[in-house]
Parts: C-alpha cells; structure tokens; sequence
C-alpha cells in the first residue's frame, strides 16, 4: 500500500490521460488541501508570534516599526483568509465536476495552468481578455 502512495505523490497530470479523470481530480484536490493546510498553519504561527510579542518597546522609533511589521503581517493573512475560500471554491467544483473548466467559454484549462495555480476559473486566453478589459475600464 505504501508504494501506491509514493506512486500517487510522483504522479503529475498529463494530456495524455483523459481530462478531468477521476486521478486527476484527486491530484488537483490533494493539492489545494496542502496548500490550504500550508495557510491555515502559517497563520496559526502568525496568531502565536503577534500574541507573544513584546509590545511595549520604549523607544517610538522600535514601536513604530514593531506596528508597521504587524500591519503588513496582517495585511498578509487577510489576502490569504481570501485566497481560502478560493481553495474552497476550486474544491467545490471538483465535487460539481465543474473544476478544470473555464467559467467564460466552457473549455478545459490547460493542464499546466491548473498545476500552477489550481484556483483558476478561466483559461489563459479568457484570463488575457479579462485583463485586456479591466485595462481599458482602468484607463478611463
């Protein structure tokens, strides 16, 4: 059984298989529960150092520093609260059989944009147009 396992964890997402096979939807949901893993952990440790942070520094200049660290730091896990809940979306439309499908035309995502970043809704080309437009809309 454990070689099954080391088998899974070598394995990475082909054209060459079917898209979307069940293997690939376990590929792609093991991947975003490690990553959301990788969040929760990290702001955990985050919670952890801001509570036991020396906040009373005598010197302005050390305090100012001290908040100016912290409000970045929070800065930080709060774009990471949001990136979660787009884990979440990505996980849900596994269990809908939707994942893997751009939103805007319908087609597959490439293989290769999904392993980078698994939450993407469009294909690159429908993720370029977007941008286009938000670039024209931006300008005015």
């Amino acid at each position: 059984m454990a070689s099954a396992s080391m088998i899974d964890e070598a394995y990475k997402p082909t054209d060459d298989e079917p898209f979307m096979s069940e293997r690939q939807r376990d590929y792609f949901r093991r991947k975003l529960l490690h990553w959301k893993d990788e969040i929760l952990r990290e702001a955990r440790e985050t919670i952890a150092t801001l509570q036991n942070e020396n906040e009373n520094h005598p010197d302005i200049a050390d305090r100012a520093s001290s908040e100016s660290d912290r409000a970045i730091e929070l800065r930080a896990r709060d774009r990471q609260r949001k990136l979660i809940s787009k884990i979440d979306a990505a996980l849900a439309r596994i269990e809908e059989g939707t994942y893997g499908f751009c939103e805007e035309t319908g087609e597959p995502i490439a293989l290769k944009r999904l392993d980078a970043r698994p939450i993407a809704t469009l294909s690159v080309e429908a993720q370029e147009r977007h941008e286009r437009r938000e670039k024209v809309y931006r300008d005015d």
